[in-house]
This record gives C-alpha cells, sequence and structure tokens, in this order.
C-alpha cells in the first residue's frame, strides 16, 4: 500500500478508506488519484499590489535595439582586450576662437558649410598622428599594423545615441571638405540614413563630448582603433601668460590609448603636438 502512495504521489490523510475497519485499499489510492488528476488546477493566488501600484512609482523595461546591443559589446570588449590607460592635457582656444570669429561668413560663403571647431582638430589630429604613427596603429594577433592613411571617426548625434562615421583620407581633405563631410554625417544621422559601411574601419576617433557640456571624461577605445580624443567645453579659466594671470578660453583634452602599443611618451607628445597646432592655427596652414 506503502509503494502505491509514492508512486500515485497523493496524501493517504486525506483519502477515506473502503477496507476492514476503513483501512485504504489499492483501488481507494488509484481513485483518489484519478480524481487528483481530472481536478482544475487551483487558482493562482491574487497578486500582492507592488509598492510601485501604492506611492505612484513606475518603473518601464525597454529591450535594448541591435545598435545599441552591438555598442555595449564593443565598448565591453575594448575594456576587456586593451590596457586602456588616459592622459590629459589643455589647449587655449583663443586663436581658433579668433580665426572662426574673423573668417566664419566668408567661409561660409564659398564653400556653403558653417566653420566649426572639429575641422581643425581633425586636421591637428592627422598632422599629430603623422609624428606618432604608433597612435594610428592598431595591434592584430601578435603583428602591430601601422596606417600611412587617416581614417577618423567622428561621434554625431542620432536619435537613438551618438554613431560614429569614419572620415576616409582625412588627411588629404582640407577643412572645408572635412566640415562638409561632417555636417553631411550629422544630417544623414538625425534621418537614419547613415550606410553601416560608413561607420566601419577608421584608424582613430575622435569625440566632442563638449557639445553636451561635459568638462572632461576618460573615453573608451573603438576597437581595433588603439586610441580615441575626447574633446570638451571651452570655457573661461585663470592662466599664467608672460608672469600674468590672464583669462583665456580653455578647452581639456583626454586621450585615452592601447598601453600594449603606445607608451606615455608617446601619448603626451601627440597631445602636445595637437596643443601646439590648435594654438598657434599657422602650423595647420604650413604642416608644422
Amino acid at each position: 500500500m506503502r509503494r502505491a502512495v509514492l508512486e500515485h504521489g497523493v496524501d493517504p490523510a486525506t483519502i477515506k478508506g473502503t477496507g476492514k475497519d476503513g483501512r485504504l485499499t489499492k483501488e481507494d489510492v488509484a481513485a483518489a488519484a484519478t480524481a487528483k488528476a481530472a481536478a482544475p488546477a487551483a487558482a493562482p493566488a491574487p497578486a500582492t499590489p507592488s509598492v510601485a501600484a501604492s506611492t505612484g512609482r513606475k518603473e518601464e523595461r525597454v529591450r535594448m535595439t541591435r545598435l545599441r546591443q552591438t555598442i555595449a559589446k564593443r565598448l565591453k570588449d575594448a575594456q576587456n582586450s586593451a590596457a586602456m590607460l588616459t592622459t590629459f592635457n589643455d589647449v587655449d582656444m583663443t586663436a581658433v576662437i579668433e580665426a572662426r570669429a574673423k573668417y566664419k561668413d566668408l567661409f561660409e560663403k564659398k564653400h556653403g558649410v558653417r566653420l566649426g571647431f572639429m575641422g581643425f582638430f581633425v586636421k591637428a589630429a592627422c598632422m599629430a598622428l603623422k609624428d606618432i604613427p604608433s597612435v594610428n596603429a592598431s595591434i592584430e594577433g601578435d603583428e602591430i599594423v601601422y596606417h600611412d592613411y587617416a581614417d577618423i571617426s567622428v561621434a554625431v548625434s542620432a536619435p537613438n545615441g551618438l554613431v560614429v562615421p569614419v572620415i576616409r583620407d582625412a588627411d588629404q581633405l582640407s577643412v572645408a571638405g572635412i566640415e562638409k563631410t561632417i555636417g553631411d554625417f550629422g544630417r544623414r544621422a538625425k534621418d537614419g540614413t547613415l550606410k553601416m559601411e560608413e561607420m566601419r574601419g577608421g584608424t582613430f576617433t575622435i569625440s566632442n563630448g563638449g557639445v553636451f557640456g561635459s568638462l572632461m571624461s576618460t573615453p573608451i577605445i573603438n576597437p581595433p582603433q588603439s586610441a580615441v580624443l575626447g574633446l570638451h567645453r571651452i570655457e573661461d579659466r585663470p592662466v599664467v601668460r608672460d608672469g600674468q594671470v590672464v583669462v583665456r578660453p580653455m578647452m581639456y583634452l583626454a586621450l585615452s590609448y592601447d598601453h600594449r602599443l603606445i607608451d606615455g611618451r608617446e601619448a603626451v607628445t601627440f597631445l602636445v603636438a595637437l596643443k601646439n597646432a590648435m594654438e598657434d592655427p599657422t602650423r595647420i596652414l604650413i604642416d608644422l
């Protein structure tokens, strides 16, 4: 009888025996098992009202888009594989601001695009990359791949977040050509018409968090690239010039890089070269 109870999984205390002196029989156990199987499942207990319902606090769960999933995976892969380090410098934007103010109307009239700061930064970065080629290189297996061209990835805003299209052969373009390309990327990013192949490749990335008000950040490398330059907001700060404290429009620069390939001396040298070009834009014109 015990074996029958175990086989059918019934509670003997709930079964009325029909044998002698009210004892259970195999037939009683089998009948109880049949009745149990035929009985409707018990209705679930009513859900206990959540705290959210009583306090007005709400949560919303939204599935990540494929683009956001890809971005998340690539950024995490970069952290897991690269020996990332960030070094900082600052740049006095006085000369570039004055040049932009002086020529912006003529520039827009001739080229049909506004003169921004990114054109200067991209050209200055291309010059610095020629001086420090490891910043423009990448690691593939046990080999270092050096590029004799500069395909610059630039972060632009799209409805679902930032996307990073690539300015091909940026080192061969004029400031006007760079500004036109960036403007086209920005328009098509908002329209959702950027093509995937336009966001592939790239040898170096420039990300401008300053347009959102960022003071300082440590940007993450865009694999398989080995470095990324972070730009930040321009703000007036007191600095010393010729022994005098003066106010200048200053910007912090951040270079995050893969320390497996780029050492600290190279990273600092790159930033200093970039800083020198931006503080004296004539260097960009004469490639100095």
